[in-house]
């Protein structure tokens, strides 16, 4: 009986899928995706405040610097965090999360008590906190460096 014989290509090896997009791709992305994500939660807030209102000028002014604090925050986080153990790597984007979860519900209207938000908030952190952890505790060593 005759088997195939094995080839190197097509198949990833380790249980890693391989990176198929270039050095450069991946430097836009690093700026582009907090910038989308940020115009995004800009608008939702923006949104929000209005409650089904007109737009008006502060409005559009709110969302823009929601959008900005948004990206900043996202920008300083994505260059800080992965240098940080997986402990307070997970524990800041679950923060980040959480915080910007409360915000959005604390803009919804409908008379929301403040710990109603808050708890909220801690939740969906908890969450974030749990899932991310997982991640980071199991993609890398006990000494914090990447598995490759």
């Amino acid at each position: 009986m005759a088997q195939a014989a094995p080839t190197t290509g097509g198949v990833p090896r380790a249980g890693r899928l391989p990176d198929i997009f270039s050095e450069r791709t991946h430097k836009i992305a690093r700026v582009a995706v907090p910038v989308v994500l940020g115009l995004i939660y800009g608008y939702w807030a923006a949104g929000n405040t209005r409650y089904g209102g007109p737009i008006t000028g502060w409005n559009v002014l709110f969302g823009f610097v929601t959008a900005i604090v948004f990206m900043a925050v996202c920008m300083g986080l994505m260059a800080l965090a992965p240098r940080l153990r997986r402990e307070v790597h997970a524990i800041l984007w679950a923060a980040f999360t959480g915080i910007a979860f409360g915000f959005l519900y604390s803009l919804s209207g409908g008379g929301h008590p403040i710990l109603g938000s808050a708890g909220l908030a801690l939740a969906v952190a908890a969450g974030v906190f749990v899932v991310l952890f997982y991640r980071y505790y199991t993609h890398e060593d006990a000494e914090g460096h990447k598995i490759r």
